[in-house]
């Protein structure tokens, strides 16, 4: 909820070096758009902030029902600092990297990182051109008027690139390749301003080999990241290479070869957009005439990079029956080795339900050991069998929820399959403290719902648990009959078992 204010810095950083006013003019209207960006940002926050929390719902989120816990904590600095409150897995904490390089959970931090295996192939082709272009613009203007506009234009996306590069570089949270779509409006604002540039003044010497050098640094990087996937059109790689070369010495040798011939001058510049733009635009073909599933997007070819998701899911960082979208998982599971392996693509979400892992936690993926799985874990919604279905549809008017099971995504992919209503135990990633086990069962004794959905591991469904859900889970097991359904383990809370029956009553007595 931050990552917003991240361009901030910048515009005030430029509007109070460029702005064609005086100095004390300037300060003072960068103060009226400070309290204009909290007031317009800020009365929602303030609204939800004071208004009693008995009478909304609770902040998915947060661990104290406070809004400004969510944005300033688990959506906030905690993302940068890892600490967000309430990531953890089946027990497993969701550590942070280190500015070291250390991976953690989230990968390894770094100035590398934004060219590495998991996010170099879904933002970094042009990166390193921007990075030239705008050392070299800021150079080229280093003379012009302090108000000048193309100055003013390289640092407003120029601090965009670098203050959002380097949350994203050393962010030791939670963070997703996808993310880095943040970084491709400053990308390629400086690639086009930077190319405009260079090519308008290709008669003088220094932007004539600026542009040169991009050209070629730009198609060599695009065979490394092509070659993360090497068996898909290796014809390309060769491609980027013929025509970087091409472009770059026909640049370079300056005018004498192409200055009397408009034609000449278009076929350079043709084929040195062409070794630019090839693999990028290959990436982006692939992926959008792939068939796609789940919510953690990442573009190419599997085995390109990226932590699986949509599509081909790669080799990421989420292993052995990583995210849901790549390769088979390995024996373990997600969680099942020691320590637990976070790979290739496949299981994490798939077989959360009725998996059952032989690591040392519970395995979550569809891969050998994973099992067949039903409900869908992390941002995989998952498919719901017809068998589940039906059950669920049956007599559903009579309840406010025909199920409950732990956490959003999980609850999800029900509500897709049968249009009802499916209370999402714990929040999101069913960490929240919401609702208390008080709360729970008296929504039993109530009658308002009819099923709980849980699963091998004993927890029910979602990303992790908070210590409501888990009681949750606990209670319900200890107190009504499983059966499975579809590959999900089933209770109907309306048929309590006679153990049940003194917490059935408590439980009314709190209703």
């Amino acid at each position: 909820m931050l990552q917003a204010f991240l361009v901030v810095p910048g515009f005030a950083l430029v509007y109070l070096v460029a702005a064609p006013v005086p100095t004390l003019r300037r300060l003072w209207q960068l103060a009226l758009s400070g309290v204009a960006l909290v007031v317009a940002a800020g009365w929602w926050v303030a609204i939800v902030e004071l208004w009693p929390a008995g009478s909304r719902p609770y902040i998915g989120g947060s661990q104290n029902n406070s809004i400004l816990d969510l944005i300033f904590g688990y959506n906030g600095f905690g993302r940068i600092t890892g600490n967000e409150t309430g990531s953890v897995v089946g027990g497993q904490t969701f550590g942070a990297g280190t500015n070291g390089g250390g991976a953690g959970m989230w990968g390894s931090t770094g100035i590398g990182r934004l060219f590495g295996s998991e996010m170099g192939t879904q933002i970094a082709w042009l990166l390193p051109a921007a990075i030239v272009f705008t050392l070299g613009l800021l150079w080229a203007t280093r003379r012009a008027p302090r108000t000048d506009g193309r100055r003013a234009a390289v640092l407003i996306w120029g601090t965009w690139l670098v203050v959002t590069g380097l949350v994203f570089s050393y962010a030791q949270g939670i963070i997703h390749p996808y993310y880095t779509v943040a970084l491709a409006p400053a990308i390629g604002a400086l690639v086009g301003i930077g190319v405009t540039w260079a090519w308008g003044q290709r008669e003088q010497l220094a932007p004539r080999l600026v542009l040169a050098g991009v050209v070629l640094v730009s198609s060599w990087w695009a065979v490394v990241l092509l070659r993360r996937a090497s068996s898909w059109h290796p014809a390309l790689q060769v491609l980027c290479v013929v025509l970087g070369l091409v472009a770059a010495a026909a640049i370079a040798a300056g005018p004498v070869l192409w200055r009397e011939s408009r034609a000449a001058r278009r076929a350079v510049l043709l084929v040195a957009v062409i070794s630019l733009l090839a693999a990028p635009a290959a990436y982006t073909a692939q992926t959008v005439s792939t068939a796609h599933s789940g919510s953690l997007p990442t573009a190419g070819p599997a085995g390109s990079g990226g932590r699986g998701g949509f599509g081909g899911g790669g080799v990421g960082r989420f292993g052995g029956g990583g995210f849901p979208g790549g390769a088979q998982g390995a024996p373990a599971g997600g969680f099942g080795g020691t320590p637990p392996a976070f790979g290739r693509g496949g299981g994490f979400g798939r077989g959360r339900f009725g998996g059952t892992g032989t690591g040392a936690r519970p395995s979550f993926g569809n891969g050998v050991a994973g099992g067949a799985g039903g409900l869908g874990g992390l941002l995989d919604a998952g498919t719901t069998s017809a068998a589940l279905a039906k059950l669920l549809g049956t007599d559903a008017s009579s309840y406010r929820w025909v199920a409950a099971t732990v956490g959003s995504n999980s609850a999800a992919g029900v509500q897709l399959a049968t249009d009802k209503p499916v209370m999402a135990i714990g929040g999101f990633n069913g960490t929240d403290p919401t609702p208390t086990l008080a709360q729970f069962e008296a929504y039993v004794a109530a009658g308002k719902i009819h099923y709980f959905l849980g699963g091998s591991s004993g927890r029910g469904g979602g990303i992790g648990n908070s210590q409501s859900s888990s009681a949750i889970a606990t209670w319900v097991a200890a107190h009504f009959t499983a059966k499975t359904v579809g590959g999900v383990t089933v209770y109907d809370l309306t048929q309590p078992t006679s153990s049940a029956s003194t917490t059935t009553s408590s439980a009314t007595a709190v209703a």
